[in-house]
């Protein structure tokens, strides 16, 4: 049985309840993340390949137990190549260096502006040529999301890099059937709408969110930030996010108090849940690719690069943030909408990305396997936490469930903070000498007092060890 480690904030199969889910952080900050993890999750499994979540640890020092416990690692990214993202890829470079089994990147991306513009970017230029180099040492290519960021590589002088879109758009195959409903929406239509803070504070989104919202009675705001599940879930304001009132997820937004929001920790019932609408538009593009896998139309209102290239790449229908008219309306948006190059090219595109799978040694479940029918049947005997809504209830089971795990967390951290004044303790009893010669390959318990030391004192307990700067 081959075994991938691949990076995903949780198995598809892993059923987290709400207030874990937030407090794990699950869906990495973003429940976008989710969608291409379960995808690829999916696409790699096969009767004789199992996959594993890594849940986004990214551990340097795990690098011998990943060789010896894998056969390949597997990284789906989005816009991995941006200024904020990069203390997270030298940590990934520092790892990938330590492994002597294949590296897989899958969809990865370079964030700029509109115009493909890479000058931001170059600040980071080193990050991201060590990155790429150490991945293309284990793996034959490396499949980047759209035109920007394959010319961006090559411009670099990496010739290995193939565009394959993003996995998400492949969770079904080479089957991708968009239906375009009534002929034109009404004020009765049932209408989703998504978008990022940087969006809604500067590109004018809030001021479509507002002029839908009063248009359109049955339209639904559907976040993914973690922040916006904490204000959803606990009324947390305490993130930088929590000034943006004219994101629908604040409480102080009408959307809010009429139940219009929703956010999801599992894209099974993301995807279900959009069935049932219309349409959806908005400027976030794994928000409309839930909508586009669930048979929705949608239109993105593409931001920056990164939604761009991936936009053109699938034929997604698409208008740019920046040009779009003062008196937006979806209807207009539906109107304009052609799924004919996206469903007609999508067989092509799922080949070739297949084809890169092939190349870098991965078997795929629709190639290899049953094409997803285990991982389907073994999804629907799971039962998954609704979407996340806001918190306007004062019901005594909602308020129960909240402060039961909130009195829960305080007992563990409790415990964790009696253990680490034991562990300072014990660390600063152990004479240096003793510091020095203790290592992580002597017998368990050592290797245990010694790494829980380590947390302890940080910093003063390192320079202890000779050769640590």
């Amino acid at each position: 049985m081959k075994r991938i480690l691949l990076r995903s904030g949780k198995s598809p199969y892993d059923v987290v309840p709400v207030e874990e889910a937030l407090h794990r952080d699950v869906i990495a900050t973003n429940s976008g993340n989710l969608i291409f993890s379960d995808a690829a999750h999916k696409i790699l499994e096969t009767p004789d390949t199992e996959v594993v979540s890594n849940r986004m640890r990214i551990d340097p020092a795990a690098a011998g137990r990943i060789n010896e416990e894998y056969d390949a690692f597997v990284v789906p990214l989005a816009n991995a190549f941006r200024l904020s993202f990069e203390p997270a890829l030298q940590k990934l470079t520092r790892l990938i260096t330590k492994l002597k089994i294949p590296v897989v990147v899958v969809g990865v991306g370079a964030q700029s502006s509109l115009d493909y513009n890479p000058d931001r970017l170059k600040a980071m230029e080193p990050s991201v040529r060590e990155f790429v180099a150490a991945v293309l040492d284990r793996s034959a290519s490396i499949g980047v999301r759209g035109e920007f960021t394959e010319r961006y590589l090559k411009d670099m002088g990496f010739r290995d890099v193939e565009v394959i879109g993003c996995p998400s758009l492949f969770m079904y195959g080479k089957e991708l059937a968009v239906r375009k409903g009534p002929s034109a929406l009404s004020a009765d239509s049932r209408i989703a709408i998504n978008g990022s803070h940087s969006a809604v504070r500067t590109q004018g989104l809030d001021q479509v969110i507002r002029r839908t919202h009063a248009r359109y009675p049955n339209l639904r705001y559907i976040a993914q930030n973690l922040s916006d599940a904490k204000q959803l879930h606990w009324r947390d304001l305490s993130h930088s996010n929590g000034k943006v009132k004219g994101m629908p997820s604040h409480p102080d937004h009408p959307m809010y108090a009429e139940d219009k929001v929703r956010i999801y920790i599992d894209p099974v019932t993301w995807i279900d849940d959009l069935r049932d609408f219309d349409f959806s538009f908005g400027s976030r593009i794994h928000g409309n690719i839930a909508a586009l896998l669930a048979g929705t139309p949608a239109t993105v209102l593409t931001a920056d690069s990164r939604t761009l290239e991936l936009c053109r790449y699938f034929d997604i229908p698409h208008q740019r943030i920046d040009q779009i008219p003062e008196d937006l309306d979806p209807a207009r948006l539906y109107e304009e909408a052609d799924f004919t190059k996206l469903s007609s090219g999508h067989q092509e595109r799922f080949e070739r990305f297949t084809g890169f799978l092939d190349k870098n040694g991965l078997r795929n479940t629709f190639t290899h396997g049953d094409g997803g029918a285990a991982f389907e049947a073994r999804m629907r005997k799971l039962s998954f936490p609704a979407g996340i809504g806001p918190w306007n209830d004062i019901d005594l089971t909602s308020i129960t469930t909240r402060f039961g795990f909130l009195e829960s967390r305080i007992t563990q951290l409790s415990k964790d903070n009696a253990q680490l004044k034991r562990d300072v303790a014990r660390a600063k009893a152990i004479p240096k000498q003793t510091v020095v010669s203790l290592k992580p390959s002597q017998d368990a318990s050592s290797s245990s007092v010694y790494r829980r030391a380590r947390r302890a004192v940080g910093r003063p307990l390192r320079r202890l060890q000779p050769g640590r700067d």
